[in-house]
């Protein structure tokens, strides 16, 4: 589907403002501004990001109880259980707090992940039941527990203390009966960063029973962090910014174990949030999705290097036979779109397919997103039950969507761009038709199409070593902090382009005065095009090209089209 270009406007006076007060380039300052820095203090604060710029971990509500409670816990010589979830965010926030109680003097305490197709998302009674069985007196959920209220009452009940960590949305019609509850996003919360992930409020906890920065977990924090998805700007950047240290220099046997199974030498190539997101966190995910979360547990964890590196095969075998399920569900839900789908009526895709795998909805539904640019759920059917996982564009809030939907799901959760459902197979059909009836009304008039923000238009020959290099300050990248966008209008081709890799197109361009190679990941659709023009505009990132010293600049293109000017 072709791109909508939108090119942000500079304000020229609050622009040239803070090239003067930052002593940068205009250029510099209006990628800061595109990013919402419009005030020198807050410009150098994001530059700086420093662990020493993160908030009082106390100023978040429940805080002063949850450490109060476990460091009793730990002067009791208590039993605790832990309950997480099964996905990078809820096994290195398992990892992260289970590690830090061991340390603190704990030695009884014993973790649950759930099985993804068995039990689902969420806490569920096999946990209390397991807690009760251990004879825990303080149960601790992470990354889940936010709509558990039977859960809580039947711990409550027990007489086992429950603290929830978890960043979800909070219902609207009240919250589980804990001791404490650690979620910013609760009405009352006062913490003035609201979107950090599971393994964030776990960091933010250690901090607090510590008093210290905690760096030597913050290869686990960064790693969940980026999994899963959440945006890489205040606190959550400063994270991510520092735990890829830790992480190009972990100690950790586990995770080495799992870079060298990935092909990743550190040698050659630090780790970027892309590693993250496309090469460790897919295998970490992979147990959790075909099987049990358990192996990646279990490796994160690991002291010996043998069995780390055993485990870390058996996550690349999972990471192969995931992909295979996924391109047979993908294949297949493709197929009945083509089918199935009016897409003047549907505003949201809503797939149903009998015995699809749980375990690759989600990414199937991304993909879904991605190809389509519309909101997707897509549903597994076994017998009268179904299960699913939704994601959504930019400009629509699938979890309050599904909220207005409610009478017709038996569980929902999530946030606004993913949420995971139950349902049953007799209520799909009016889902479907109340879903799509709030996606009209949400859009209106507003045709759905993917829109390309462009930091800057720019001529080709201010393309330079040193504006890379500036860039790179903006780093890491991620989900609300997206690598600047520039756009060339008018450059001449210089080449046959060369479809090279997989899928990939490669040729050079020129405007005159600057001549850059170019490279579309994934684009070599585009070839008839390129080959057919003279002249491009094109909408690209900046990057290094590591396998040329002689010309390491290149643009990586993010969209093509053919210029007026030809």
């Amino acid at each position: 589907m072709q791109k909508t270009w939108i090119v942000k406007e500079p304000d020229i006076f609050l622009k040239d403002r803070l090239s003067r007060d930052l002593a940068t380039s205009s250029l510099f300052a209006q990628l800061l501004i595109n990013r919402g820095l419009s005030d020198v203090r807050e410009a150098e604060s994001f530059l700086r990001a420093e662990l020493s710029d993160m908030h009082d971990p106390f100023l978040m509500h429940g805080m002063e109880a949850a450490v109060g409670r476990i460091r009793q816990a730990v002067q009791r010589k208590e039993k605790v259980f832990i309950a997480t979830d099964f996905d990078v965010d809820g096994v290195t926030s398992c990892c992260v707090l289970e590690s830090e109680l061991r340390a603190m003097g704990i030695s009884e305490a014993i973790h649950y992940v759930p099985h993804r197709i068995r039990d689902g998302y969420g806490l569920n009674p096999q946990a209390v039941s397991q807690a009760r069985a251990f004879g825990a007196s303080l149960f601790i959920a992470l990354d889940c527990g936010i709509t558990a209220f039977a859960e809580a009452g039947a711990l409550k009940e027990a007489g086992i203390d429950c603290i929830i960590i978890d960043h979800h949305e909070p219902p609207a019609d009240g919250l589980p009966d804990a001791l404490a509850i650690l979620n910013p996003k609760q009405s009352h919360c006062p913490y003035p960063f609201k979107d950090l992930a599971g393994v964030g409020l776990v960091y933010k906890l250690i901090q607090a029973l510590t008093g210290g920065e905690a760096r030597e977990y913050l290869d686990l924090v960064a790693l969940g962090t980026v999994a899963d998805v959440v945006a890489l700007c205040g606190e959550n950047r400063i994270i991510v910014k520092h735990g890829l240290d830790v992480l190009n220099h972990t100690k950790r046997k586990g995770l080495s174990s799992l870079m060298e199974a990935a092909g990743l030498n550190l040698k050659e190539k630090k780790l970027s949030a892309h590693s993250i997101s496309f090469v460790l966190a897919p295998r970490l995910n992979a147990s959790g999705r075909m099987d049990s979360a358990h192996a990646s547990l279990d490796l994160l964890l690991a002291q010996d290097s043998l069995e780390a590196d055993r485990l870390a095969k058996a996550l690349n075998d999972h990471n192969r036979a995931r992909q295979r399920v996924e391109e047979k569900v993908m294949t297949q839900a493709v197929e009945l779109i083509e089918k199935d789908v009016n897409f003047q009526e549907d505003f949201i895709i809503v797939l149903c397919h009998e015995d699809w795998h749980p375990g690759v909805l989600g990414i199937v539904a991304s993909k879904i997103v991605d190809r389509y640019y519309r909101p997707a759920v897509i549903i597994s059917l076994h017998d009268d039950a179904g299960r699913g996982s939704a994601r959504s564009t930019h400009n629509f809030h699938i979890y309050e969507a599904l909220a207005q939907c409610g009478d017709y799901l038996k569980e929902y959760g999530g946030h606004k761009y993913a949420a995971g459902l139950s349902i049953d197979r007799r209520h799909i059909a009016e889902f479907r038709r109340l879903l799509n009836e709030i996606a009209r009304k949400s859009f209106g008039q507003n045709r759905q199409a993917p829109v390309l923000g462009i930091d800057a238009q720019i001529p080709l020959s201010l393309v330079s070593r040193d504006l890379l290099r500036k860039i790179d300050l903006l780093s890491p990248y991620g989900e609300g902090n997206r690598r600047p966008v520039f756009a060339s209008l008018g450059l001449c081709v210089k080449n046959k382009p060369v479809v090279v890799g997989r899928n990939s197109l490669k040729f050079w361009v020129s405007d005159g005065e600057a001549t850059y190679e170019a490279i579309g990941f994934g684009m070599a659709d585009f070839f008839g095009l390129v080959s057919a023009s003279s002249k491009l505009d094109l909408a690209y990132c900046l990057g290094w090209d590591e396998w040329n010293a002689h010309t390491p600049i290149q643009l990586e293109i993010k969209d093509i089209r053919p210029s007026p000017e030809a």
